[in-house]
């Protein structure tokens, strides 16, 4: 019997790292996100449908002139492209570390995306609701999704680097 599983946003996190100058790491997150999957049972060996979205006016990055830089044109522009989305067909859990191969959209572009999967496996918590976790991470290149904007500095030093990391603590309800 298929079977729908939607997040739950009080134990899941969405993140993203970038280095700035070259020789830190800024970590932001987005706070308002939401994910649906349908799998074939009430597992996760095997999925149909997988929805993920993020809003773009929730991302935080603990700098508020940062995050209205990131939401202005010169990078998400969250008024024309206000979410973040990821999508997947049909895909197979094997085993408890997988690839998941989705298309990952930004800023109207979409582009073919892997992301290391790693399936926590699935409880029933102390109300009776049953939960699954998953930990997701993956890199991808933000200029390739349109976030072109970076300055140079005196040395010669880039601001912002081109790869992102992407890490994500996913806890779903079964519906």
């Amino acid at each position: 019997m298929a079977t729908t599983w939607k997040i739950d946003p009080t134990h899941s996190e969405v993140q993203f790292k970038v280095k700035h100058l070259m020789i830190t790491t800024v970590s932001g997150q987005f706070k308002s996100f939401d994910l649906t999957a349908e799998t074939e049972a009430e597992d996760f060996k095997k999925v149909n449908k997988l929805t993920f979205s993020a809003e773009v006016n929730s991302v935080d990055t603990n700098n508020a002139q940062r995050d209205e830089h990131l939401k202005s044109a010169e990078f998400f522009d969250a008024e024309t492209h206000p979410q973040i989305s990821i999508t997947a067909d049909a895909f197979d859990i094997v085993d408890d570390e997988f690839k998941l191969n989705a298309e990952l959209t930004i800023k109207g572009t979409t582009k073919p995306v892997t992301l290391n999967v790693d399936f926590g496996g699935i409880v029933v918590d102390p109300y009776g609701q049953t939960k699954a976790g998953f930990t997701v991470t993956g890199k991808i290149s933000r200029k390739e999704f349109g976030l072109t904007w970076n300055a140079v500095t005196e040395a010669g030093q880039v601001v912002v680097s081109d790869e992102i990391k992407l890490i994500a603590e996913i806890q779903v309800i079964k519906q």
